[in-house]
């Protein structure tokens, strides 16, 4: 019979350290071991927190984000559905499915966080714990912005926080061979697969009724191959269930950019690897647009941290994904020739910059 360590050894695990559950953690608040983190003391009785001088507000279930005089019709209609959701009040909306009441989502960052930690806490008797085990996203400081980030959040709701290794040296070593695939392709499926493995692996360990992802709420990802992932992942263990639904839905993704917008997350300008960082800026400067920026108070694109839940949404729509992948397609094709990639590149170039003197300007830093 496989061993716990041997399941370690095989996903990647925490630093070798036992990662505490929220509960033991308030027991130890003040030690600070390095690897979860759970609010303890009264925040969630205050109508703000601030963080290095940001206010943050709490969520709110009673209202949502006003919506500009210039929404279009698909966000008036979602944020209707909106309003009578969260009317209904926290906790009171609906139940659970049959057998899950402890859920450990698994989180890439705090704005796909938003929505669906919000969504998941509106269900009746329904625990929610957040598991941040990323060691796809490269450079370091973007991964530590990230995750540093999703972790305040979390701290402001009062939920817990479990901080898992960068493990960064295990996922290139699981990667190699697909260097060069385009985003949604084999690469993508087994980056899904090791950090759901590790979340399920957790789960397990601590006593979790359920997984789910926050990949699964944006249109960057193929649901489906999240879905996957998360259910191959589950299935290694008896009586763990993968929630799946649709978590990209219109409201869900409007609600997703409002949150976003009432907290100032940092706007992350591609998916998280170095692949996908060399990739992005290689489309990028087919297309005449600046690269990606890390960090700082300047995107490379557009605005650096999210303020307008309608136009936010809007750089994350269909056309846009659609087109966006399609593209990444054609690029994939051409695999590691730089002569063949850049013939391929070449026919976006300026494309975008003619877009924008048309006044046709489409946002692609929001992931």
């Amino acid at each position: 019979m496989t061993t716990v360590e041997e399941k370690l050894s095989e996903v990647g695990g925490c630093n070798g350290h036992h990662l505490q559950t929220a509960q033991e953690d308030a027991a130890d608040h003040g030690h600070n071991h390095g690897h979860t983190n759970s609010n303890s003391n009264n925040n969630s009785n205050n109508n703000s927190n601030t963080n290095n001088g940001k206010t943050n507000p709490q969520l709110k279930y009673s209202e949502g984000a006003a919506l500009p005089t210039h929404a279009p019709a698909w966000a008036v209609a979602a944020s209707q559905r909106l309003q009578e959701k969260l009317a209904l009040g926290p906790r009171k909306s609906a139940k659970a499915p049959p057998g899950i009441s402890r859920i450990l989502l698994h989180s890439c960052c705090a704005p796909c966080s938003g929505a669906m930690v919000e969504e998941m806490m509106s269900f009746e008797d329904c625990q929610v714990v957040v598991f941040f085990y990323n060691p796809n996203i490269h450079p370091k400081r973007e991964y530590d912005i990230r995750k540093d980030e999703n972790k305040r959040f979390c701290e402001d709701l009062g939920i817990g926080f479990v901080d898992c290794d960068y493990d960064a040296d295990r996922w290139y070593e699981r990667m190699k061979g697909m260097e060069f695939d385009a985003e949604r392709g084999r690469r993508c499926t087994h980056c899904f697969d090791m950090r759901m493995e590790r979340t399920a692996l957790y789960a397990h360990e601590h006593g979790f009724d359920a997984i789910a992802t926050t990949n699964a709420t944006s249109r960057w990802k193929d649901a489906k191959q999240v879905d996957d992932s998360g259910a191959r992942a589950a299935a290694r263990y008896q009586g763990l269930h993968y929630w799946a639904r649709d978590w990209q839905s219109d409201e869900m993704t409007l609600r997703k950019y409002q949150i976003s917008a009432e907290q100032k997350f940092y706007k992350q300008e591609y998916c998280g690897c170095s692949y996908s960082l060399r990739d992005s800026n290689d489309w990028r400067k087919a297309n005449g647009i600046p690269k990606i920026q890390i960090g700082g108070d300047r995107a490379g694109l557009g605005n650096r941290y999210f303020t307008d839940p309608v136009l936010d949404a809007a750089e994350e729509s269909q056309d846009v994904v659609d087109e966006f992948f399609a593209q990444a397609t054609e690029i994939e094709k051409a695999g590691n020739d730089r002569t063949e990639r850049k013939k391929t590149l070449e026919q976006y170039k300026d494309r975008r910059k003619t877009e924008k003197e048309v006044g046709k300007d489409f946002g692609l830093n929001n992931w």
